[in-house]
């Protein structure tokens, strides 16, 4: 039987005796039922984007990331467009909602947020995790209180048929779905009519062809792990939960004490290879925010959460250790990127002789999603260093302030905007 509690916990973040008392629970219970065995790796990650966006931002994902645009399903309202590496690493699911009034759950999930409701189609939807048992993870799951979109529900958000959906979490908004594939299969999703859009393929070439050029095709690998920020008082819960709803073990937490946040780190229990499945990050506060006026530090993280609500903050992927013309690869493909008009939100950050490097993109206009890069040299074995979370944080925070500021300036003078 797997024991999901093999690995030594990591971190100096002190957990609740509460949390301690039912990470062992919940786990142990998980492993004994079969379920971590049943849950296998994430198989795809969805996203929804606004209305005419999602050309421009498949052609920035094929620029900054491993990813190739496969194919776009239509549907009545949405069209999905499936972007791939290859059958190892996870795909992308980039949903663009077709009309511009269209409601549904997800849309309502950024609508009470300030620069959430700025973007109101614009947001990470959660995992599709692959099981050998669809059946029986779906009954397991139900028999701990884990409510499922039925398939009416499912249809009407235009979701794949081949899959059980979990609803929203309430602590990350997040949702995760599972789908029977045996491993040798291919992914196939069963939404709607499977075309090329022309304008889709135009700049995913073009992007493409830029990518080539510059040589960072041999450099990007796939994602490294996907960042999710919480409410302070949510940290355990939403680690708990995802446990509860994967295969994934506790690594541990770091508490980040200038930014007032803690970094905390779950893992696959199956795949050390992170391109296989990713690992997920969670980052919240320390402290509420109304208490930020005693403790007088920054909050960047809770800040987020109020401003967008409790979403994935960024995609990190991996750089290929080594150097191009002298430079560390990181280094290299921030300037190549920079130069072809993507911000960053600072400079490349870390060393050699810490173990890594690591840098923040600024949001993307088209998701509202960050995406990172990290490079981590020699035998460096850690996930990342104090400092460097410290620093992104920090620069993420300043961004997303601006932000806040736009958005309410173009609420409160409409017309201008």
């Amino acid at each position: 039987m797997i024991n999901s509690l093999i690995h030594p916990k990591q971190g100096d973040k002190a957990n609740s005796p509460w949390f301690d008392e039912f990470l062992v629970k919940l786990l142990e219970n998980r492993d004994r039922t079969g379920l971590t065995e049943m849950i296998r790796e994430i198989d795809a990650l969805m996203l929804t984007v606004e209305p005419g966006c999602s050309a421009a931002y498949v052609s920035e994902l094929a620029l900054m990331t491993p990813y190739h645009y496969l194919v776009t399903l239509e549907s009545e309202s949405h069209w999905t467009h499936v972007l791939r590496i290859d059958m190892d690493s996870p795909d992308i699911l980039v949903r663009e909602v077709r009309a511009p009034g269209r409601a549904d759950i997800f849309r309502s999930l950024n609508e009470v947020y300030p620069i959430g409701a700025h973007k109101p189609n614009s947001r990470y939807m959660g995992e599709i995790f692959r099981v050998s048992n669809l059946h029986e993870v779906v009954e397991q799951q139900k028999a701990r209180e884990i409510r499922f979109f039925n398939q009416d529900q499912i249809r009407k958000l235009e979701l794949p048929g081949n899959m059980a959906i979990v609803k929203p979490s309430p602590y990350t908004h997040n949702i995760v779905a599972y789908w029977e594939r045996p491993p040798e299969d291919i992914r196939v999703y069963a939404l709607g009519n499977s075309v090329i859009l022309d304008d889709v393929n135009r700049g995913y070439c073009a992007a493409k062809a830029i990518q080539e050029e510059l040589g960072l095709d041999k450099l990007i690998r796939p994602i490294d792990h996907l960042a999710t920020r919480v409410y302070s008082q949510n940290r355990e819960v939403a680690i708990l939960e995802y446990l509860t709803l994967s295969s994934y073990y506790y690594w541990g937490s770091y508490d980040i004490a200038s930014q007032n946040s803690s970094t905390n780190v779950t893992k696959s229990i199956h795949y050390p290879e992170e391109r296989i499945s990713p690992a997920k990050v969670f980052t919240a506060a320390n402290h509420p925010y109304f208490v930020n006026h005693l403790v007088g530090l920054p909050s960047p993280t809770e800040s987020f959460v109020r401003n967008y609500g409790p979403r994935l903050h960024h995609l990190a992927l991996e750089v290929a250790d080594g150097e191009v013309n002298g430079l560390a690869n990181i280094d290299y493909v921030v300037q190549a990127i920079r130069a072809r008009g993507k911000d960053f939100l600072l400079d490349v950050i870390g060393s050699r002789e810490e173990g890594l490097k690591q840098i923040f993109s600024s949001a993307s206009e088209h998701s509202s999603l960050i995406v990172e890069y990290v490079q981590r040299f020699g035998d460096f074995d850690g996930f990342f260093t104090k400092q460097n979370v410290a620093e992104l944080t920090h620069a993420a925070g300043v961004e997303e302030n601006l932000r806040l500021l736009q958005a309410e300036s173009e609420a409160a003078n409409p017309v201008s905007a």
